[in-house]
């Protein structure tokens, strides 16, 4: 087993030694204790012993071991940090002067890692110059669709027939469905509502009402589309 196996079998926290000890020396110093010091009276000399294991009953690692589990330690965080960098698809992207990519770049961590539930509700006019809006499921979003398009500019977030709600204002074509994060409801009195599925609260997309528990509405402000609102949920999975 070598030290990248070794450093599995702690999990997330890596490997204990090397956080606790930025060196070998540090290393070899915790083994000291105040009597070693006070009989040899040289601390390089009671490194030495204790790396020669003239020192108690615990097993001393050698240097070559400590540096190649630091040099392990190191590589498995670069490589975490690499695999949550790529798996973002706004980073490397530049997202200014675009207000709603900037919100939707703030969001994204959270709403892929399930923090943040968030629908992203868009007025504007398609390709064909028809009016058409919509409530988009950003998780569903990312899981469905070419979010780095988007974020490269490349192609516009619009509204489609499969998202949460989606209706053409010329053609009159309706449509709404379920995913995995939200359930579409129809109230006579209240109007379009969403149940988020992990915990069952509702958002209200009425603009004349609160939003729900847990649940903010924020406009965005910006000249690309003739109107732009996000709803964030925070969800809290029910006992």
């Amino acid at each position: 087993m070598g030290p990248q196996d070794d450093l599995e079998l702690y999990g997330a926290g890596a490997d204990p030694i090397i956080d606790e000890n930025e060196t070998y020396e540090d290393y070899l110093d915790k083994q000291i204790t105040p009597t070693d010091l006070f009989y040899l009276e040289d601390l390089e000399l009671a490194r030495q012993l204790v790396d020669l294991g003239y020192h108690g009953n615990e097993e001393i690692l050698p240097r070559e071991e400590f540096e190649a589990r630091k040099k392990a330690a190191e590589e498995l965080h670069v490589s975490r940090l690499t695999k949550k960098t790529h798996r973002l698809a706004h980073i490397g992207k530049d997202v200014t002067g675009c207000p709603l990519l900037q919100a939707l770049a703030e969001r994204e961590e959270n709403v892929r890692n399930g923090r943040l539930t968030t629908i992203i509700y868009i007025r504007d006019k398609n390709g064909r110059g028809q009016e058409i809006s919509g409530y988009i499921d950003y998780a569903h979003r990312l899981k469905q669709d070419n979010m780095e398009a988007i974020f490269s500019r490349k192609r516009r977030l619009l509204p489609k027939t499969t998202d949460i709600s989606f209706y053409n204002w010329e053609t009159q074509v309706c449509s709404s469905k379920d995913t995995a994060t939200f359930q579409v409801l129809a109230d006579e009195a209240a109007g379009l509502l969403f149940k988020n599925k992990r915990d069952r609260k509702i958002i209200n997309v009425d603009p004349h009402v609160h939003p729900g528990d847990n649940s903010t509405r924020t406009e965005i402000v910006t000249n690309e589309y003739l109107q732009i609102v996000i709803y964030d949920h925070i969800s809290r999975r029910r006992g």
